[in-house]
């Protein structure tokens, strides 16, 4: 294990934060890449030359962390390279050991070299680090020496002023310190090192931005900016607690208003950092996305909000969406500008070169490459990461360890590449009989693609044996807290929200509703919009659902708040709160498994899909 390269400046405390009554949800990731442009002399290697005009300043980035310090299981735990030969394979990475031990060989022989993340850190994180609210991971984050991070909307899952705790340090309000210090006194939580960014969340009450909106990272004369924000859209999918009493802004126009802020500041090489992305027309992370081939290029959300921000910004690390993509779109004034993001939970990090003009102070743009490589678990864990996961681990297996059910095979949930996972329906399945031994009247459940985290693999992640479901594995599948909500829904009111899955905010990236057995229907996704879901094909038992009639349905707290783009959902009536979805879906696998009659894979055949 190679040793933090010394060129990395001494850590500095970040500056303090403002506390308000809000929340946090969200990690990141940054990219870009640049060599020196021809013709030019520039100092190799970091810019040893200190006469030479232009300097290598090493970006390496990543995004969507999620608390992943250890590696994480199954599908969500891979990534897929393309082969020479056009084949893909699929290849184990991430997890935190690995990640720092890739960081620190890429330094090596980079003077100029800073870090940084685009959102989601920390929030829907695994029990090691989600049950201890996060605090291994920020602890990790600094030993990864991590200069700077956007927020994301997960950042703000547990509100602004735990936010702040995370910058800021401090003991949890309610739970206190988790670990013993000298004396056996709590040992404060020291707060991260890096500076979280939020130029685009502000007050409510005094319209000021909760965060720092912008920070500038200088080494020897060179000065590159980083402007943060998150989607604007972060309020329609955190909970209403987390967001409270703070004002999310439009993308483009924060980003263009601290840019010429940094500009007057003589700050001329900015980069943006936005928890924000697209969707790649491949799924591998190598693909060449500037090729003109077809299945090549990003869609979604990032590609209009690039073509929007000011030519100023010379780089967008992006993340959100946990893709993996280098690719280069038009900026407004249609030069080409590198747009990346490194995946999710810490399998990819960003490579960009960035070469700096020390006469105009700014990117050269036409030199600029990167690439995402990959967290190989072949290489050697960083030891002070393997420490840190032990010392938390310890203090997490009472609770992680116990057994709560048993699976005959992988149940494929985050990665199983289809609208219906096998990990849907049997979390559905867990919350209606939860809603049924509360209100036997209840009918079906709905649960959000996003609500679920990881798969649930077959092979022993310690030593609990095979095919052992413990509450760590099922805590990392639903860390969110939210409680199982039952609601009256008119059947047209049921339809609507079916119909919601792929129109409105949903309609260029479809959220596909896990649904609990006995409900069917079909998708037609040769349609568009709305008319994708084939209204008269929705039954439930096997009875066409009647538009005038009233259904019990059961759901997280999340939708049953009108979250991911469901409104109608929200429109429930006579409202009952059962337990936490976790409670319920550990209840569930305790009273239908055993060692000798383990749960078998769902099917996954409840959603007919036409392509």
């Amino acid at each position: 294990m190679s040793a933090i390269p010394k060129h990395r400046r001494p850590r500095r405390r970040a500056t303090r934060v403002l506390a308000v009554a809000a929340g946090l949800a969200t990690v990141g990731a940054l990219a870009a890449s640049l060599p020196a442009s021809a013709g030019q002399d520039h100092a190799g290697g970091g810019g040893k030359g200190k006469h030479s005009r232009t300097v290598d300043v090493q970006l390496l980035s990543f995004n969507d962390f999620h608390g992943n310090l250890q590696p994480p299981a199954g599908s969500s735990g891979q990534v897929t390279e393309r082969q020479a030969d056009g084949s893909e394979k699929k290849i184990d990475a991430g997890g935190v050991e690995y990640l720092a031990t890739s960081l620190r060989t890429a330094r090596k022989g980079n003077p100029y070299s800073v870090t940084a993340a685009a959102g989601d850190l920390i929030g829907a994180s695994p029990l090691l680090s989600g049950l201890f609210h996060d605090e291994p991971t920020v602890e990790a984050m600094n030993k990864l020496d991590l200069d700077v991070t956007s927020v994301g909307n997960h950042e703000f899952d547990e509100g602004a002023k735990e936010l702040a705790r995370m910058q800021n340090g401090g003991c949890h309000p309610k739970d206190g310190c988790f670990e013993k210090g000298k004396g056996g006194k709590g040992k404060k939580f020291e707060g991260a090192d890096y500076p979280y960014l939020a130029a685009n969340v502000t007050d409510e009450k005094t319209g000021k931005p909760i965060l720092k909106p912008y920070w500038v990272w200088k080494h020897k004369g060179v000065k590159v900016g980083f402007i943060g924000v998150t989607l604007e859209g972060t309020p329609d999918i955190v909970s209403a607690d987390g967001v409270k009493g703070l004002k999310f802004h439009d993308e483009i126009e924060t980003v263009n208003k601290y840019a010429k802020i940094l500009d007057k500041q003589g700050v001329k090489s900015i980069v943006t950092l936005i928890h924000e992305g697209g969707v790649p027309k491949t799924q591998t992370y190598n693909y060449d996305c500037d090729s003109p081939g077809a299945g090549d290029g990003i869609s979604g959300p990032i590609t209009t909000i690039a073509k929007g921000i000011t030519p100023k910004v010379d780089a967008l690390v992006t993340g959100h969406t946990h893709n993996a993509y280098v690719c280069t779109i038009p900026d407004p004034a249609g030069k080409p500008r590198m747009v990346t993001s490194a995946s999710s939970f810490g399998k990819l990090y960003t490579d960009t070169t960035l070469t700096y003009d020390r006469k105009t102070k700014d990117i050269v743009r036409t030199s600029v490459k990167s690439a995402n490589h990959v967290v190989s678990r072949e290489q050697a864990k960083a030891p002070d990461m393997t420490s840190l996961i032990s010392r938390w681990d310890k203090l997490a297996a009472p609770v992680a360890n116990k057994a709560v059910g048993y699976i005959s095979g992988d149940i494929p949930g985050r990665g199983a590449g289809v609208p219906e996972s096998p990990l849907g329906d049997l979390i559905s399945d867990a919350q209606l009989a939860h809603a049924k031994s509360i209100d036997p009247e209840a009918d079906l459940a709905l649960m959000n693609p996003g609500g679920i985290r990881s798969d649930i693999v077959y092979k022993a992640s310690g030593s609990e044996g095979d095919g052992v479901v413990t509450y760590g594995e099922a805590f990392t599948v639903q860390p969110f807290s939210n409680t199982v909500n039952l609601v009256d829904l008119t059947g047209a009111q049921l339809v609507t929200g079916l119909k919601q899955q792929v129109s409105g905010s949903n309609e260029a990236s479809p959220k596909i509703l896990q649904v609990s057995d006995g409900l069917t229907y079909t998708l037609d996704m040769t349609k568009s919009g709305a008319d994708r879901v084939v209204a008269d094909s929705i039954k439930l038992n096997g009875k066409a659902i009647d538009p005038a009639a009233t259904y019990r349905v059961a759901m997280n707290s999340f939708l049953a708040g009108g979250g991911d783009g469901f409104a109608e959902l929200g429109k429930g009536t006579k409202p009952v709160v059962g337990s936490d979805d976790l409670k319920a879906f550990n209840d569930y696998l305790t009273a239908n498994s055993s060692a000798d009659k383990p749960i078998a894979p769902p099917k996954a055949d409840r959603i007919t899909i036409v392509k």
